[in-house]
């Protein structure tokens, strides 16, 4: 018996051999969870800018075709028949 105490007496507590303290995976952890975390912060601001500011809709067509009407560019007749196009396209 005086045998056995002195083995464990020497070998250190036998919880010390299953420290569960972090480790080294704790350096890889904590940066993949912040970069998981900004990741979805900048992926739901991109998309809630593109939902704001996507593709150009019909209306800022219009607009934009009534800008070059004002300014000159294009005459009255290609106007309204490019207006009528947009129109009928929105409709579909």
């Amino acid at each position: 018996m005086s045998a056995l105490l002195t083995t464990v007496s020497a070998a250190g507590p036998i919880a010390h051999h299953w420290s569960f303290g972090p480790g080294p995976w704790l350096f890889i952890l904590v940066p993949l969870f912040w970069f998981l975390v900004l990741g979805l912060v900048f992926a739901l601001v991109g998309r809630r800018r593109w939902r704001r500011h996507g593709p150009m809709s019909t209306r800022s067509a219009e607009a934009t075709l009534a800008e070059r009407f004002a300014q000159g560019d294009i005459e009255e007749v290609e106007y309204r028949a490019r207006l009528e196009v947009l129109r009928a396209n929105r409709a579909s």
